[in-house]
């Protein structure tokens, strides 16, 4: 109770935390089985929470694994997404990158640099990409052409 009166856990994470202390799998079931009923315990919850705090710092990807990680099931991780596909992923990267950085990299080193904190946010590499195309005064390629 201690555990679940400071924040949300997950099933499979009180689980765990519960063998690790020595508690027989049959007693931790037990007590979990009680806990859901009395309303302390709720995977749904903890998946709302998790993606509550996450969203607009993280990409759906990352949110998703954290998700897995934790041991959520597939129907509570797709019903606590469900508000996140309504957003632009692009648009949140863009702000997120913005936020982060401001500028456009200066040289192909710290365009990496970018493009890496994206994807470890769970950006996919086409939305980084066009996170720097669109970063303010960055060089576009075929808006340098000149085609007269």
């Amino acid at each position: 109770m201690r555990w679940l009166a400071r924040r949300e856990y997950s099933r499979a994470e009180l689980a765990q935390r519960l063998r690790q202390r020595g508690v027989t799998a049959e007693e931790t079931e037990r007590a979990l089985d009680e806990l859901a009923a009395a309303g302390y315990l709720s995977d749904a919850r903890y998946a709302h929470a998790v993606v509550a705090q996450r969203a607009g710092r993280y990409g759906k990807r990352a949110i998703v694994h954290a998700l897995k990680e934790r041991g959520i099931g597939a129907g509570d991780a797709a019903t606590a997404l469900a508000p996140l596909a309504d957003s632009d992923e692009f648009a949140d990267a863009l702000v997120l990158w913005q936020r982060r950085f401001g500028t456009a990299p200066a040289d192909d080193r710290e365009k990496a640099r970018h493009v890496r904190f994206l994807q470890s946010r769970g950006y996919s590499l086409s939305i980084a990409l066009r996170v720097l195309r669109a970063a303010p005064g960055a060089a576009r390629d075929d808006a340098d052409i000149d085609t007269a």
